[in-house]
């Protein structure tokens, strides 16, 4: 009996070992699987970021034509003996990005000497970026800029400008004269807005050979008529059902072009057109 007593203890001691394995094998499952769950919870709780505001589309998909954005009619009108009524179109990697068009003719008065006009026209249209933000928020950055840009022009004297009222969303007027090839010639430009699109369109003149300088009023007028109508393209285009950049136009547009084509080709070989003594540049 003294000899089963201790045995039966060690049976005892054995037995409880196993039981203590699992009860501290199940602590650390649970304690594990609680830090996991945590994690869990707190990383998708990190991931929930609130969506940013959508921006707001951009009002114009696409540009028309710069050269056929102002009428034939106006053109004659602005820039007598227009070297190309069809205009000269600027160079530009995605039309319907950017574009512009410009016109200069030498008026020969004869003994009343000779007036010069030049007229360009130029369109920037943006898109509505998630981080850079709308078409038309960035178009007023721009409309900003090319303000101050020309109101900064090399050379410029009396510089003015003025809110220009009745053309697009927003546009400015800006005067100055400048004096280049021994002459003084008068500048009108206006900067306009339509949605997210920026229109700025120069006109300027001078007289030649004893040719009364044009009246910075006259020069006015022109800049603006010109300046409403390019406006009034962009905006006709964008609703028209073709919204591929305009390539032609009527017969008459179409025989202006060939004929500038011509004329192009002319100069190119040394054409005797009449030029004045000081080639005037814009």
């Amino acid at each position: 009996m003294h000899r089963s007593a201790p045995r039966l203890s060690r049976i005892l001691a054995c037995a409880a070992v196993p039981v203590m394995l699992v009860a501290v094998g199940c602590s650390s499952d649970s304690g594990s699987d609680g830090k996991k769950n945590a994690g869990s919870s707190s990383s998708g709780t990190a991931s929930a970021k609130p969506s940013e505001p959508t921006v707001e589309p951009a009002k114009f998909t696409d540009l028309p034509d710069p050269c056929t954005s102002i009428g034939k009619k106006t053109i004659e009108d602005l820039v007598p003996e227009a070297k190309k009524k069809g205009g000269t179109p600027g160079g530009s990697s995605d039309l319907s990005v950017r574009g512009s068009c410009s016109w200069n003719g030498l008026d020969d008065q004869g003994v009343k000497g000779s007036q010069y006009r030049w007229m360009d026209v130029g369109f920037t249209r943006f898109d509505s970026d998630q981080s850079l933000g709308s078409g038309a928020e960035r178009a007023t950055e721009d409309y900003a800029k090319q303000v101050a840009k020309t109101k900064a022009s090399e050379g410029a004297e009396k510089v003015a400008a003025e809110p220009a009222a009745g053309i697009g969303d927003q546009a400015t007027l800006v005067t100055y004269g400048l004096s280049k090839t021994d002459e003084d010639f008068v500048y009108a430009t206006v900067v306009a807005r339509t949605g997210n699109v920026v229109v700025t369109l120069t006109y300027n003149g001078a007289g030649y050979a004893g040719a009364k300088t044009p009246s910075s009023a006259d020069i006015v007028k022109g800049a603006q008529k010109a300046a409403e109508e390019a406006i009034a393209k962009v905006e006709e285009f964008a609703g028209s059902e073709d919204s591929s950049p305009a390539k032609g136009g009527s017969g008459e547009t179409e025989k202006d072009t060939k004929k500038d084509q011509a004329d192009a080709k002319g100069d190119a070989d040394g054409g005797d057109s009449p030029k004045p003594k000081a080639t005037p540049k814009s």
